[in-house]
């Protein structure tokens, strides 16, 4: 291209520039390339004026042009950094940085530049080190500063990072970037006091500060205020619809509060925002369980199971919800599944030998309730369930014995009481039997079955008036116990009271007409 040419395609260009005319300087440029073909100069033009009309993926592919004809022209270099900076390609953009301080080593700004870089690619150490090296030229660059703030703290040196965002506010008491950075230093160090401060003050000129809410909201979980975090993170949540963590926490306050249907939505945006998270959908498997959703709890833990098999708190959740729907069998395996890899959950241990004892399997049952007296040796309702156990398993001894350790434990233990009362009578001891009855009376029990199985022993030990008194008494409690109004009937008819014994009998007949049978015999 002629020298005049290019030098008056390039005068218009200024021309056009100081007017003020970005785009019809571009455009004179272009055409003059279109004219005259590439020459560096021109190309530098365009790619300046590219990078001031923010058209900044246009200039990278004109740097890249520039640097093919002219490779060693560091401006272009340093300047294709800045335009990939400018689009957030910060690894493109550090490469070029590197080079641009390869050739020119003294280059501040590309010593900045590449510091940001590395630290958008959570490279901290490299980071620091750049923002050092430039700090030592020009002490005073306050966005060294920050950035070297900024790296420091990302290496958990929060003393140091913190004694520079606190210059930067001296400075400048507005600094929205200062006080964000104190309040995420200071949730880490968990001074929930400094969080509040740094985020009240925040607040004061930026009403909606993102940073200074979770700060608040971080603060009141912290203190077991849900409430202000449910109202927190609504407000979050509203600014930012798409963001998981807050749609979490919102739902985890909600759940606190017992809030189930905004738990159930907060649990769901979540997952709609990020499908693979396991702990929201184990959470939310627990909220549907409360609300008596079952298959939607059901479905919530299978989903959770799918992305982790092996959740131990969800196979137990999942086993209990198929305790509730009957699923009996599906619920036993997975509480073998859990404590395969997890022998020291009490609960699960305690679900399976109930399990065990419900269907029958009675050795079964007592290992399980020894294993949970093992953990916990004062386990009340292990006790009660493994002295039935080996009651049911013909071990009579076994089961006495349990039964008097619960009462040890607990003396007024009804449960125990009415253990060893009916291991009594199976035994026949019917005077022991009776001693036990008569103080689970003295320790209150006023059900039917105590009056009348009580009664039973007082009549076979001919105590009949005593015996016919606490008929009445299981009567009071139920008018129509059918067996009490029988054996009443019997005890007064060995008094000689037939009239009366009669009609008790008749009674008994009408309320279970099935006693009928063998009256003639």
């Amino acid at each position: 291209m002629p020298v005049d040419g290019a030098a008056a395609v390039l005068g218009r260009a200024v021309a056009l520039h100081m007017d003020g005319k970005l785009k019809d300087a571009l455009g004179e440029l272009q055409s003059g390339i279109g004219t005259h073909g590439e020459q560096p100069e021109m190309l530098a033009a365009i790619g300046h004026l590219q990078c001031e009309l923010e058209q900044f993926d246009d200039a990278v592919k004109t740097y890249a042009r520039l640097l093919e004809i002219a490779p060693d022209s560091t401006v272009a270099l340093f300047n294709q950094a800045v335009a990939n900076e400018k689009l957030g390609k910060w690894e493109a953009a550090a490469k070029g940085f590197t080079r641009t301080l390869a050739a020119e080593s003294d280059r501040l700004e590309a010593r900045l530049g590449l510091g940001i870089c590395l630290l958008h690619l959570e490279k901290a150490e490299p980071a620091l080190a750049e923002f050092q090296t430039y700090l030592k030229k020009d002490s005073g660059d306050e966005t060294a500063q920050f950035g070297k703030a900024v790296a420091l703290q990302l290496l958990s040196r929060f003393d140091e990072a913190a004694e520079i965002y606190q210059s930067s506010l001296a400075a400048n008491p507005k600094s929205e970037e200062a006080l964000t950075n104190l309040i995420a230093i200071s949730i880490a160090r968990k001074e929930h006091d400094q969080v509040r401060k740094y985020s009240d003050r925040l607040l004061v000129f930026r009403p909606y500060s993102q940073a200074a809410l979770e700060g608040l909201a971080t603060c009141s979980f912290q203190s077991g205020d849900f409430e202000a975090a449910s109202i927190l993170c609504q407000k979050l949540v509203d600014l930012t619809p798409n963001h998981f963590e807050r749609w979490y926490n919102y739902a985890v306050a909600s759940q606190k509060l017992g809030r189930l249907d905004q738990a159930v939505k907060g649990y769901s945006e979540a997952l709609r925002i990020r499908p693979d998270a396991k702990q929201a959908f184990s959470n939310l498997g627990s909220v549907k369980q409360e609300l008596n959703d079952l298959q939607g709890a059901k479905e919530a833990y299978e989903k959770a199971l799918i992305l982790a098999p092996d959740l131990p708190e969800v196979l137990f959740n999942l086993a209990t919800v198929f305790e509730m729907q009957g699923q009996k069998d599906e619920a036993e395996k997975l509480y073998n599944k859990l404590l395969a890899k997890n022998a020291d959950w009490e609960e699960a241990w305690f679900r399976l030998g109930f399990l065990r004892l419900d269907r029958n399997e009675y050795r079964g049952a007592e290992e399980a309730f020894e294993t949970c007296l093992r953990k916990r040796s004062d386990w009340k309702e292990a006790l009660i369930n493994l002295g039935l156990a080996r009651w049911k398993n013909g071990n009579r001894a076994a089961a006495a014995e349990t039964f008097h350790k619960l009462l040890v434990q607990e003396p007024k233990s009804l449960e125990a009481l009415r253990g060893l009362a009916g291991l009594a009578v199976e035994g026949e001891d019917f005077e022991k039997a009776l001693d036990f009855q008569a103080q689970l009376i003295d320790v209150g029990e006023r059900s039917p079955e105590v009056f009348y199985n009580t009664g039973l022993l007082l009549q076979k030990s001919g105590q009949l008036e005593d015996a016919i008194r606490l008929y009445q008494e299981a009567l009071n409690e139920r008018p129509q116990f059918a067996e009490a109004l029988l054996n009443l009937g019997h005890a007064l008819k060995s008094q000689g009271r037939n009239d009366e014994a009669k009609s008790y009998w008749r009674q008994a007949i009408n309320v279970k007409p099935e006693l009928a049978k063998g009256y003639f015999d």
